[in-house]
């Protein structure tokens, strides 16, 4: 296989704003603590941690002959990321984030986001390798049902893993029915407790994962936050608590997170030992400004369980 890991999805850069003044310091100026520039989106995140954790990693995505796309390209490269599929377009998406003191976020983004590229149209792209995720399903290029199916169906056909990160969607709303006839193609779906209760209507995560599993999912895992996670397929449930952090900025954390499960389980780990170091991959990436600040690697990731798992003795 020519990798190990493909990343399709959104690709951006993220204005992280943190402490901001809510008092004016003029008639239209505020002070803020810390502003700054990184490279994100789902597919960006996932596909430079995933290269940090080790696996060999490509990502397709598009990026703007603009300086923002310049950001991201770099950042992919630095971290060792394949870069040969990138679509070049005429303008990268930027997303204003304003952090709050305990890491939560408010987001703000533009008509860019909207760009919708065609992965399904050079399936030779991204079926060469051991696993796929979608980064993220319900946003561009993944709000549209017919690129959905062609895409897991071709991934799906060259024996790929495929994996559906989620998120809201913003400018085209799709529903579990919409897209009914991908879902029963895709091993791992890795929504958040809004995000599933959003397609689920569901308000306890064991009911949200068993509408998902009712439509053909064979694995849902819901990230809970500070409340760990959870695993339920139609034979088991695994519940793993959260790894405790002074969280700084929660940007990317569930991109790590979804990073860190798949370099385990295609490392042969076992799905419980794979779900609590996805857990630390997303707690570490709390402790730092931007999603691709704090992961360093996965020794880092190792003597970090080490050191939780020593603490709670």
């Amino acid at each position: 296989m020519k990798y190990d890991l493909i990343c399709i999805g959104m690709a951006l850069v993220d204005s992280i704003i943190r402490g901001v003044d809510p008092k004016p310091v003029s008639a239209s100026g505020y002070l803020a603590e810390t502003g700054t520039l990184n490279a994100g989106g789902e597919a960006v995140n996932e596909a430079a941690a995933a290269s940090k954790l080790g696996l060999k990693t490509g990502i397709l995505c598009a990026l703007g002959n603009d300086p923002a796309g310049e950001i991201v390209l770099k950042e992919l490269e630095k971290n060792g990321v394949d870069t040969s599929s990138v679509v070049r377009t005429a303008a990268t998406p930027v997303t204003t984030m304003f952090v709050r003191e305990d890491g939560t976020r408010q987001s703000i983004t533009n008509q860019a986001h909207r760009f919708n590229f065609h992965p399904e149209k050079d399936p030779a792209l991204f079926t060469e390798a051991r696993a796929v995720i979608l980064g993220s399903l319900f946003r561009a290029p993944f709000d549209d049902p017919a690129v959905i199916h062609a895409v897991v169906s071709s991934a799906k056909a060259a024996g790929e893993m495929v994996i559906a990160d989620t998120k809201l969607p913003n400018f085209r709303f799709l529903t579990l029915e919409d897209i009914r006839e991908s879902l029963p193609l895709i091993d791992y779906i890795t929504p958040n407790e809004d995000e599933a209760r959003h397609f689920t209507g569901e308000d306890d995560p064991g009911k949200m994962a068993e509408v998902f599993l009712s439509y053909g999912v064979k694995n849902v895992i819901i990230k809970l936050g500070s409340k760990g996670c959870i695993l339920k397929n139609k034979e088991m449930t695994l519940r793993i608590p959260a790894c405790p952090v002074h969280a700084v900025d929660a940007t990317g954390a569930g991109d790590n997170f979804a990073a860190g499960f798949v370099s385990e389980i295609l490392r042969g780990t076992r799905r419980e030992e794979a779900l609590r170091f996805a857990n630390a991959c997303g707690a570490i990436c709390t402790t730092a400004a931007g999603a691709g600040t704090a992961l360093q690697n996965r020794e880092q990731v190792l003597e970090f369980m080490r050191t939780h798992e020593k603490s709670n003795l």
